[in-house]
Formats: structure tokens, sequence, C-alpha cells
């Protein structure tokens, strides 16, 4: 039996003209939680990344602490979907760029409303997949990993495949998919064990390597 690591990137530019960007923070997040699992004695015989630059960075910040060699596959199917055009799809008038509580709120509860819409099927938001072809790029990484791997494996993407890859793995409604989505912390993990046939979960968005007092303020979401 395996055991697979599903990690959400580290904390990237929210708000910034350039979202896909890990911050200062999201980079010591990715670092710190190769140090964890260089300390807790893992390797990875494989590794798989979504094609974005936050998930190649935080991969390489995990190597760094890790002292990982392992070259990964990148992998388009663990990309995220794209929220402005999301929220476009539900929102014609462009928003501003969020910078009160307000603003922030705002922004989640218009993507919320566009993710149900989207997984539903009533909108088709500007350059991206069905929700089903998005469903089958996610799914596509985990039935790679049952079919070829029976050790550790380590998957870097986002909060929206990670949390149906759970979805999927448990059954979840949609509705309860998008709140795992919108719950999911920078560099959490989660962690499934698999066979050939199927993966089960184990945890769920858990930091561990953010446990101790100093690093309570390294927490973020977004």
């Amino acid at each position: 039996m395996g055991t697979l690591y599903l990690v959400r990137h580290g904390q990237a530019s929210f708000g910034a003209d350039d979202y896909d960007q890990l911050s200062a923070l999201g980079r010591q997040q990715s670092v710190r939680l190769g140090e964890y699992f260089r300390h807790k004695g893992l390797s990875f015989e494989a590794v798989l990344t979504g094609t974005l630059r936050r998930h190649v960075q935080t991969f390489e910040g995990i190597a760094e602490g890790l002292g990982l060699q392992t070259e990964p596959l990148a992998w388009p199917g663990l990309n995220e979907y794209d929220s402005e055009a999301v929220i476009a799809a539900i929102h014609p008038h462009q928003l501003e760029k969020p910078d009160s509580p307000e603003m922030y709120r705002q922004h989640f509860r218009l993507l919320r409303d566009g993710l149900t819409q989207w997984m539903a099927g009533v909108v088709s938001p500007r350059g991206m997949p069905s929700y089903q072809d998005f469903v089958k790029g996610v799914s596509s990484a985990l039935d790679h990993v049952r079919s070829r791997h029976s050790g550790n494996v380590l998957i870097v993407s986002s909060g929206g495949p990670i949390s149906t890859a759970v979805g999927q793995v448990l059954g979840t409604t949609p509705e309860t998919t998008i709140e795992l989505n919108l719950r999911i912390r920078n560099s959490s993990v989660t962690e499934f064990s698999f066979t050939p046939k199927r993966h089960m979960l184990l945890t769920y968005n858990t930091l561990p390597h953010l446990d101790a007092p100093e690093h309570a303020s390294w927490v973020t979401y977004a």
C-alpha cells in the first residue's frame, strides 16, 4: 500500500498583478515543509506537479528543505481553475483589487457562487474546461499514481484540484467540495493511502510543519 501526499502551494500573491508567484512567506512555508519531511525520514519515489509557476516554486522550496533530487512530472490536469474567469462568468463588471475585509468577503462570495454554477453546468467561464473535464484532469493524476507506484508519492497542486480529489474519494456533493476548497491552507498536506484499485483518505488540510508556536503567523489561506 502506498501513500500519496497532496500539497497545496505556498502563499501566492493574492491581490497583486501576478497572483501566480509565491510570496516571500510562501517560499518559507515550502522550504519548512521540506525540512519537516526530511525530519520524518520521508522520501518520494515520484513527484507530480501542476504546471503553474506557484506549483513549481513550491516544489523547489520543498526539494530544497528535503534535499530531494527527483525530477517532477508536470501534469496539466493538476492546474487550478481560473478564479477571475469564474467570477467574470457571473459578475460582468471587473472587481477592484481587494484591500479591505469586506472586499475580500465579496470576492469569495462571488467565487463560491461562480463555482456552484460552473460545477452545475450553468455557466462556462471563458478559457476554462467544463467541470467534468476539470475532474477528469484530476482523476487522471490519481489513476497514474495508482497504476504506476506503490510507495510514497508527492503531488504539488492547488486547492481546487486537491479538494476535487478528496471529493472524488469520499463521494461528496459539489457544494461540500467547494467548502473544502475554500478552507484549504497554504502548504497544507492531505494524505491518501492507495492500492492499485482505490485511494482512501487519511488526513486533510494539515500543517504539521507549522505546529510550533514560532510558526503560528505562517498560517495563510490565499
